[in-house]
């Protein structure tokens, strides 16, 4: 009777196995919820060669077409290796200075930018204030843009006798060559914006009797923005190609002077060097343009 009422500790193992079952079926139900990795996609590089491809191709077609034409010159025309090492040489010490007409290349850049600089900057201040007032007023359009279809297709350089005429000094007429050609770009395309704006923007504005200031301010300006940049990055390129006409004619410290001077004395390596320092300051400025006109241009969202 008294092993009725007392049981013995054998009597509990049964219920270990089932301890046991109820532990591993949590260990699957946490197994099942753990997602499995995806397998890696293997990367795609055929963007990359597209990029990197085809302009190496453009250059090694360049170099292989100046060997050919060295080595087909009789008069001495440098190869790509010579050039090379002339380069080698001139940037070793791009701003060392033997007096006014015997400078580096780094200084003849910079005098160039400079007029630029200055020519574009009295352009951007005439240009931009009169292509908004063209484009807002018809009046204004009708007067000015006869002259501006008058004047705008005349070789910048046809200018540069005037400025030597006026200014009786080389520098000057180089920086208003730079302004007078860098004035139409931006003219056009400023008014061109103002005359695009919507005309319900316009009508608005006359139902709340916003002032002249108010409809540059809150609507004219931010719309023509990309305009007037687009006209920006037009004007600076053509500048920085007549500023190097401008110099071979004027003489002076800057790249277009330097080319000529280089000519003069049978170098042409260094005017092949020269070549290549106009186009990657040129490109460098485009690039910096597109990139502050890509910040300011506002796609339209599509419904």
């Amino acid at each position: 009777m008294v092993s009725a009422v007392f049981h013995s500790p054998l009597d509990a193992t049964p219920a270990m196995p089932v301890a046991a079952k109820t532990v591993a079926v949590a260990r699957r139900a946490a197994m099942a919820r753990q997602v499995d990795p995806e397998p890696r996609t293997p990367r795609d590089f055929s963007g990359l060669w597209l990029r990197v491809l085809p302009p190496l191709l453009g250059f090694a077609l360049l170099i292989l077409i100046w060997e050919l034409v060295a080595l087909k010159s009789t008069t001495g025309f440098p190869s790509p290796l010579a050039t090379w090492q002339q380069a080698l040489t001139v940037f070793s010490d791009p701003f060392y200075s033997k007096g006014p007409n015997d400078q580096g290349v780094g200084w003849n850049v910079l005098s160039s930018l400079q007029r630029v600089g200055l020519g574009f900057g009295l352009a951007a201040a005439v240009g931009i204030p009169a292509g908004f007032a063209i484009g807002r007023f018809e009046f204004l359009s009708r007067m000015f843009n006869p002259l501006i279809s008058l004047l705008r297709p005349v070789s910048p350089l046809a200018w540069l006798p005037i400025g030597l005429l006026v200014f009786k000094g080389a520098n000057p007429a180089a920086i208003w060559t730079i302004f007078i050609c860098s004035i139409w770009p931006m003219i056009i395309n400023t008014a061109v914006g103002v005359q695009r704006v919507p005309s319900d923007y316009m009508n608005v504005a006359k139902v709340l009797n916003l002032s002249e200031w108010k409809i540059f301010t809150k609507i004219l300006f931010p719309a023509v923005l990309p305009y007037m940049l687009t006209g920006v990055r037009l004007a600076v390129g053509t500048a920085w190609l007549v500023i190097v006409a401008a110099e071979m004619l004027t003489g002076g410290v800057g790249i277009g002077f330097w080319v000529w001077d280089e000519w003069n004395n049978l170098n042409v390596a260094n005017i092949i060097i020269a070549i290549f320092v106009i186009g990657i300051v040129g490109l460098v400025l485009e690039f910096a343009l597109i990139k502050i006109a890509t910040a300011f241009t506002f796609e339209e969202v599509k419904s």
